[in-house]
């Protein structure tokens, strides 16, 4: 049985509450669970001590026997000093490329030089 430990969502339309729970990983998202572990508000300011609440002893005893957390929990998990989240690729799509930084670059100096005719 490959357990997970994730999110399940709670809460009335547009006002999320979720429960960290550990369950089977083949169990639906909100469906049965073995044990609930925490609580993540995300309604609340960032900067609340309420917004991720853990209980640290049952995560690690959890994580003892093997449960996997999901990438949001392993955010909470790394934030707490539980667990070390490593780097994922992110690839930088939206920068331009070689050819057009040049091109913007001409046209900034050609605008500069412009006003500096002007004045």
């Amino acid at each position: 049985m490959s357990l997970k430990i994730r999110l399940t969502r709670g809460g009335a339309k547009k006002r999320p509450y979720y429960r960290i729970v550990v369950a089977d990983s083949r169990s639906p998202r909100d469906g049965r669970f073995i044990e609930k572990v925490g609580t993540y508000d995300p309604m609340k300011p960032k900067d609340d001590a309420g917004r991720v609440v853990l209980e640290v002893e049952k995560i690690k005893a959890w994580l003892a026997k093997g449960a996997q957390p999901t990438d949001r929990v392993l955010r909470f998990l790394d934030a707490a000093g539980l667990l070390k989240r490593t780097a994922r690729n992110n690839p930088q799509k939206a920068v331009p490329g070689k050819k057009a930084t040049e091109r913007a670059e001409a046209k900034a100096a050609a605008a500069s030089a412009g006003e500096g005719e002007a004045a």
